[in-house]
């Protein structure tokens, strides 16, 4: 009977913790392969909200260029799922071991395999955005302005997708590393950025060679009419990526009439607290592109 009483409460209590605990609202679908390099797999988390509204966002994982599965955070995510997007938290392959130049392939993979294998997601393949923080925002500038056509010829039916997306917003992105706090100011793996110079390579150790690289993987020199609507969140004291990179790109944008807004966050640094409330207003932004009907 001792036994019997024993067990009883032992379910009972098993039971409480049960009900104590807060019910999912997603699914997480863990370490998809969406591409492959030199034999390493590739991977990204895919959320689901209970009630998807058919659009995806690409949550770029992504700090200083080093991306891990450790720092994928469904609880950054949830303003989204709460909205009914369905997240794709991308991991790509990190400094020192990769550079930028090669970092970026990966999003435009994960962009392309995304698409090829939205129906599978309940997700519509022309209602995708992407969002970041500082370096994984750079890298969301990067499909912004320069997402496109694949390789029809590919093998691979993945890499015959567009990598584009319909929309960006993300927080504290560099922009211009040629001109890092001001005009002349290099940051290719120089100066301010030299904590990070395994990410930029062995062609940051030349002046000429930083000339060349920056060109090649700073946003703002792709910057067209054309490419995708663009929010970007930033704070003023913001003494790891200056405030200087949003206006320069915001300037540059209204020189040729892309499609962008800057929201400066006064006092803030590079981060702070309470960030889930923007990635609200970054929510309604991507409300407004990838929900509303196209005209």
């Amino acid at each position: 009977m001792k036994k019997l009483l024993l067990a009883l409460l032992c379910l009972a209590s098993a039971l409480a913790v049960l009900q104590a605990q807060p019910k999912s609202d997603f699914t997480r679908i863990e370490d998809v392969i969406y591409g492959r390099k030199f034999g390493t797999a590739l991977t990204l988390d895919v959320f689901q909200p209970e009630k998807p509204n058919g659009a995806g966002i690409l949550w770029v994982v992504s700090g200083g260029f080093f991306s891990s599965h450790d720092n994928v955070n469904p609880g950054a995510y949830r303003p989204l799922l709460e909205r009914g997007y369905t997240v794709f938290a991308v991991v790509h392959g990190s400094q020192p071991k990769y550079t930028i130049t090669e970092i970026e392939r990966d999003l435009h993979r994960a962009v392309r395999f995304v698409r090829h294998n939205a129906p599978k997601y309940s997700v519509s393949p022309d209602r995708l955005g992407i969002t970041g923080s500082s370096a994984g925002a750079h890298l969301c500038l990067t499909i912004g302005t320069q997402g496109g056509p694949g390789d029809p010829n590919a093998k691979d039916p993945v890499d015959r997708e567009s990598s584009a997306v319909q929309c960006v917003a993300c927080f504290f992105p560099p922009t211009d590393f040629l001109n890092w706090s001001k005009e002349g100011d290099d940051g290719v793996g120089f100066g301010s950025t030299v904590k990070h110079q395994a990410a930029f390579g062995p062609r940051s150790y030349s002046p000429e060679d930083r000339k060349a690289l920056g060109r090649e993987i700073s946003p703002i020199y792709f910057v067209t009419a054309n490419m995708a609507p663009t929010l970007v969140m930033h704070g003023d004291s913001d003494h790891e990526v200056p405030i200087y990179q949003a206006k320069m790109f915001e300037q540059r944008c209204q020189e040729v009439g892309a499609p962008y807004k800057l929201m400066i966050k006064p006092g803030k640094d590079h981060g702070w607290p309470g960030m889930d409330a923007d990635v609200r207003v970054f929510a309604d932004w991507f409300d407004e592109h990838l929900l509303k009907p196209k005209q």
